[in-house]
């Protein structure tokens, strides 16, 4: 420490080397860290997308299955309800 300069002058550049320092310090260790990330989110990313995609379609593939039940069974009804009117309609017209 100089002798020339006042304690608390001296005191205040200590701390801010000290500050720098530990500053400095913490960017240096952030970058690799950073860096790390984003190769595993990019290696992350795309497994997830597909994972999306996949589950998507099942989804997909699902409901129109369930759909086709659906309209398979509505048309079923629907016929029976048709024969059933032909049937009255025809005894009313032989009537």
């Amino acid at each position: 420490m100089d002798d020339e300069k006042p304690i608390a002058e001296q005191a205040m550049e200590t701390m801010t080397t000290a500050v720098e320092a530990t500053n400095d310090a913490a960017v240096t260790a952030a970058k690799p860290v950073k860096k790390a990330a984003k190769k595993v989110a990019k290696k992350v990313a795309p497994k997830k997308a597909k994972r999306a995609k996949k589950s998507s379609k099942k989804a997909a593939k699902k409901s129109s299955k369930k759909a086709a039940k659906k309209t398979a069974k509505k048309a079923v009804k629907k016929s029976a309800k048709k024969a059933v009117k032909k049937k009255k309609k025809a005894k009313k017209s032989k009537r």
